[in-house]
């Protein structure tokens, strides 16, 4: 079975923020979005905006330039 990158997702003080997606995207949330729930044994599958945070903090800790240049930019 093939592990998905995101595992399950940590109760945090959520912090508002707006975006727009493509529906091609939407979709593919949705999508995710129902894979996941069957991969973590949640009944019900997370709200899009609730994935979303998450795949973003994954990307980002994934991403070593980043991390180099911040940590070389950090006052």
């Amino acid at each position: 079975m093939t592990k998905l990158r995101l595992g399950a997702i940590a109760e945090d003080k959520p912090v508002k923020l707006s975006i727009e997606v493509g529906g091609a995207v939407l979709r593919d949330l949705i999508d995710y979005a129902r894979v996941h729930a069957s991969a973590n044994g949640l009944a019900e599958p997370l709200p899009p905006e609730r994935l979303v945070p998450a795949m973003v903090e994954i990307f980002m800790s994934g991403d070593r330039e980043f991390r180099k240049l911040r940590r070389r930019n950090r006052p």
